[in-house]
């Protein structure tokens, strides 16, 4: 018994030495890249750049797969019940990781202890924008109207519980209105149909929002943050437009399930700072999603620690609000 008791221990300790190799050698083969939206919106752009490159980097391909519903649960869920083994990875951000361990009753995921983060990487500036026949040109007129009209007036969301939804349900609760809400499989479709005049408003982020409000697409009313925006630095803030302190910031991140092996999650960390802060990227990202400065994607998160996703995370559970 004795020696059939140190022939385990040893084969246990081979086990985890090949296992920490392992992991230092990863990856070997395609890595899964979940975004939990449609493909087209603003999260799925930023991840197909963010893929093109950490895939260079990395030495295999990072495939992204879109798993879009329940405002971006069911393809959060699907990395949480995904194999530790480096293999599936997710675009995380302030509405699957905070906001929604509130809106639901049972969530299909704790965010604070069924992921291994990985790196924050990006903070985004939110913007009221409406169809460009709205006749409201500040956001006080914006108010007034929506007093007037609530009955009638729709916004519209990359789905129920995702981030462009709670930013509107938080401007209407700050406003005191009570609105209609149209949920979308992503923000694509749901910038389409503000286009063609079909709903009156979304929150949407800064860099989605820019080129269409450059095209006299849509109207933008106000910046959704603390500060203005250096790439539309014309565009007041809702606090300085009566809404005091008002901010609706999201942020996204990069996770593992739970349970994958440090070093693999090191790597990927490292790789997402080397790619943060090269050129290319910074054009592509510039290129594609119309911010005239990197600094609407990136400067104001780029390149933390693993560690700040973690407590963003963990504080969504105690405070789902503040953490989003």
């Amino acid at each position: 018994m004795r020696i059939a008791r140190i022939a385990a221990i040893a084969v246990l300790a081979l086990l985890a030495q090949l296992g920490v190799a392992s992991a230092q050698d990863w990856p070997t083969r395609p890595v899964t890249f979940v975004v939990p939206y449609a493909a087209g919106g603003p999260v799925d752009t930023l991840a197909r750049i963010l893929a093109a490159r950490l895939g260079d980097i990395l030495g295999q391909q990072v495939v992204v797969e879109n798993v879009g519903g329940a405002g971006g649960m069911t393809g959060s869920n699907r990395v949480a019940k995904a194999e530790p083994n480096g293999y599936t990875m997710l675009m995380g951000g302030s509405a699957v990781l905070a906001q929604n361990q509130s809106l639901y009753k049972r969530p299909l995921y704790n965010a604070a202890t069924d992921f291994a983060p990985v790196t924050l990487f990006a903070d985004s500036a939110r913007v009221l924008i409406t169809r460009k026949d709205l006749p409201v040109g500040t956001l006080p007129e914006f108010i007034a109207y929506a007093k007037a009209n609530q009955a009638k007036l729709q916004f519209g969301s990359a789905g129920a519980g995702s981030a462009t939804h709670i930013a509107c349900v938080m401007l209407n609760m700050a406003m005191g209105v009570n609105v209609t809400h149209v949920p979308y499989r992503g923000t694509a479709p749901a910038m389409q149909d503000i286009i063609g005049g079909r709903i009156d408003y979304i929150c949407d982020v800064i860099s989605t929002s820019l080129p269409l409000v450059r095209a006299n697409s849509v109207k933008a009313l106000a910046l959704l943050s603390p500060s203005r925006s250096p790439v539309i630095p014309e565009l007041a803030t809702a606090h300085e437009q009566g809404l005091k302190d008002f901010d609706v910031d999201g942020w996204n991140a990069f996770f593992f399930p739970k349970d994958t092996p440090d070093p693999v999650v090191r790597r990927l960390a490292q790789a997402t700072s080397d790619i943060l802060d090269a050129p290319a990227v910074r054009d592509a990202v510039r290129a594609a999603l119309g911010a005239e400065e990197f600094g609407a994607v990136y400067e104001r998160g780029r390149s933390r620690p693993r560690d700040d996703a973690l407590a963003l995370a963990a504080s969504a559970v105690a405070n789902p609000v503040a953490a989003g």
